[in-house]
């Protein structure tokens, strides 16, 4: 046998060994890219059964966390969930133009009913930091609020978008930071609280953007020039790497802690993300604004997930069906199937292990808090 014959033999196996994926085949980005414009499109002629605003059922029960709501989509179903009665707290960054907010909306519900009850704390979901004191006093202060009131809470985490290629005071890649590492440590240090006010509910607002997302759980910052880094590129990866973690932790969290994970798509909406998407984007919303959803209109899928009283069944029968991804509710308020590369379970459980890593928790977190067991954080400097 000569020396190339068997150098080739004795490389077999790692040629059998399975290449790693690089990016979207050309087939998934077509598939991708038909599906973002099938939303633009037809967004209005599927979501046409739906009322504006959408009726809701009684809140009173509720307290709804809700991220990003001083504008946009966030602003609305802030405002919408507590005139429906629910106790709304407003996790923002800037905690005066939400208290402004709050006192504009107060007055224009004055003589309708009781005053709103809504309030505002700080939440910089561009500090790894920020986010893991403010679950910290959440879990100190409204976990006992909750229970003796029996309420159920509710966690709405809305998006993020700029265009320049920008990185977060903890080193990370602000699209990835804001739309999925901030979440996923805020939904994780949330579950105490969340599992003794439960029934609970997780509530990630996704995008159709994520069909043309790829992950590289090695890359989420997008700088090992591999793959060239815009807006589209960075916000439609973080929104895929949302779905990837919100599946695993779908599967991980049982059904006896009573809370459920969901991701949805609320449209294609006319909000401040514009301004920041690729000029041809920003051109498609100028050209075809009658397509395009008012944050009213793209707010009644969030509303949707938060209020209706299927959402919990629905999550039950997948997660009886061992199905690979979370709960996925699209903007005509229907389930739906997230993209094929959502259901990519290997690239799934190294973006949980990797995000993990990044926010500073250990890997088995999730099974010590759902056993009440502590865990340590590396942000906050604070023992959950």
């Amino acid at each position: 046998m000569s020396d190339e014959t068997a150098s080739s033999s004795s490389q077999s196996p790692a040629a059998k060994k399975k290449k790693k994926k690089e990016s979207l085949g050309w087939m998934e980005w077509m598939r991708g890219w038909s599906s973002v414009f099938g939303e633009i499109l037809f967004q209005r002629i599927t979501a046409s059964h739906l009322l504006n605003p959408l009726p809701l059922p009684p809140l009173n029960d509720l307290t709804c966390l809700v991220t990003g709501s001083t504008s946009g989509i966030g602003r609305q179903t802030a405002r919408q969930l507590a005139e429906g009665g629910a106790h709304v707290v407003m996790a923002v960054r800037n905690t005066k133009a939400a208290r402004e907010l709050i006192q504009l909306w107060q007055n224009e519900w004055s003589g309708k009913g009781l005053p709103l009850n809504i309030e505002a704390m700080e939440l910089d979901l561009l500090s790894l930091d920020s986010v893991a004191r403010f679950a910290h006093a959440w879990n100190a202060h409204f976990s006992a609020v909750d229970v003796s009131g029996n309420k159920s809470t509710k966690m709405l985490c809305f998006l993020f978008c700029v265009e320049a290629q920008k990185f977060s005071e903890d080193g990370y890649e602000q699209h990835m930071q804001v739309n999925h590492l901030a979440p996923s440590l805020l939904s994780v240090l949330l579950l105490p609280s969340l599992i003794r006010g439960s029934p609970s509910r997780i509530i990630n607002v996704n995008s159709v953007m994520h069909s043309v997302g790829f992950v590289d759980p090695d890359d989420m910052n997008v700088v090992s020039g591999s793959r060239k880094y815009s807006s589209v590129v960075g916000y439609s990866s973080s929104k895929l790497a949302q779905i990837m973690f919100s599946s695993i932790l779908f599967k991980k969290l049982p059904l006896e802690t009573g809370v459920s994970v969901i991701c949805l798509s609320p449209g294609v909406v006319l909000t401040n993300v514009a301004r920041d998407l690729p000029r041809f984007l920003q051109a498609l919303y100028a050209v075809i604004p009658y397509f395009i959803f008012s944050p009213q209109e793209g707010c009644r899928c969030s509303l949707f997930s938060a209020t209706d009283p299927q959402i919990p069944e629905y999550w039950e029968t997948l997660k009886n069906d061992d199905w690979p991804v979370c709960p996925f509710i699209s903007q005509d308020c229907r389930p739906t199937n997230p993209s094929e590369e959502a259901h990519n379970t290997e690239t799934s459980h190294r973006v949980w292990e990797k995000t993990l890593e990044l926010v500073g928790l250990s890997l088995d977190a999730v099974e010590k808090l759902v056993e009440g067991e502590s865990v340590k954080c590396r942000y906050g400097s604070q023992d959950e």
